[in-house]
């Protein structure tokens, strides 16, 4: 995540344990889309727990007194429209009267059917879909604060294995792009060294082979041993694998070392000895 560096608790060269904090980013952000996230999930964690209740007894009873005072109105307009009905019968008032009648009586069914349609709904309770809906959507709440507290622990780096710190590319209170490293740490149990073997040693250079890595320009060398030797030989063209130019192939091999090249720098230069011939 791209966030200021607010603390840095290792130094360059300093060996460090698997677990150890390397640095730490500035959390308040993530921090705070945590605590909405987490908001957000217990909302979603009451309206399920609301939709597995069903409707309460307080509403439904309303709902019943509704239906009463619908009912009550519907048979109002119905009387209504009968005594309208006989009084235009007897030309004692105009049709238009009936009309009337006849759309409130209309209005007052309608009212009545929508107040006990309303009522059966809550008796009836949440149907199971809105109940599986509302499951997904917190479990979906749940997975996101899970996904948030993962990045919120992020913002403190550890060493995911033991080693050598060797390079600390930024500073206190850069701001780092999402994605580049921020602690280079060399590891491993042993330090190595690559060299590339020439055409004339390929066939006498195996893994397991014995060798003297020495430093260039010093005096200082280590045993080592051969433990991984490329398939495919570098630096070479394609079509000069065969006749003369074969002696111009070489092969990339890793020698492992032993302890006391524990403390060299990475990117040292150095020559391999095998069985007295120098590369």
């Amino acid at each position: 995540m791209s966030e200021r560096i607010a603390q840095i608790v290792v130094r360059e060269g300093q060996t460090v344990a698997a677990g150890d904090t390397v640095l730490v980013l500035e959390p308040e952000r993530t921090g705070a889309r945590l605590d909405a996230a987490r908001a957000d999930a217990m909302r979603l964690r009451a309206a399920l727990d609301e939709a597995r209740a069903g409707p309460r007894g307080e509403t439904i009873a309303a709902a019943r007194a509704q239906l009463r005072g619908a009912e009550g109105v519907a048979l109002t307009a119905r009387r209504d429209f009968d005594r309208v009905r006989r009084m235009v019968e007897r030309e004692m008032l105009p049709p238009s009267d009936l009309d009337f009648a006849r759309a409130a009586l209309a209005s007052a069914d309608a009212q009545e059917l929508a107040a006990r349609e309303s009522l059966t709904l809550l008796e009836n309770g949440t149907r199971s879909e809105q109940i599986v809906q509302a499951e997904a959507a917190l479990a979906a709440a749940e997975a996101e604060v899970q996904s948030l507290q993962v990045d919120l622990a992020r913002t403190r780096i550890t060493a995911p294995r033991a080693g050598f710190v060797e390079s600390l590319p930024y500073r206190l209170g850069d701001q780092v792009p999402v994605g580049t490293p921020l602690a280079i740490l060399l590891v491993g149990d042993r330090p190595y060294a690559r060299v590339y073997i020439p055409q004339p040693l390929r066939a006498s250079v195996q893994v397991g082979t014995t060798a003297t890595v020495r430093l260039h320009g010093t005096d200082i060398h280590f045993n080592g041993r051969v433990r991984a030797i490329r398939s495919e030989p570098s630096f070479t063209p394609y079509y000069a694998l065969s006749g003369e130019d074969a002696s111009r192939l070489s092969w990339l091999a890793e020698i492992e070392l032993d302890t006391a090249a524990d403390a060299l720098p990475i990117g040292h230069p150095v020559r391999a000895e095998f069985q007295a011939t120098k590369p």
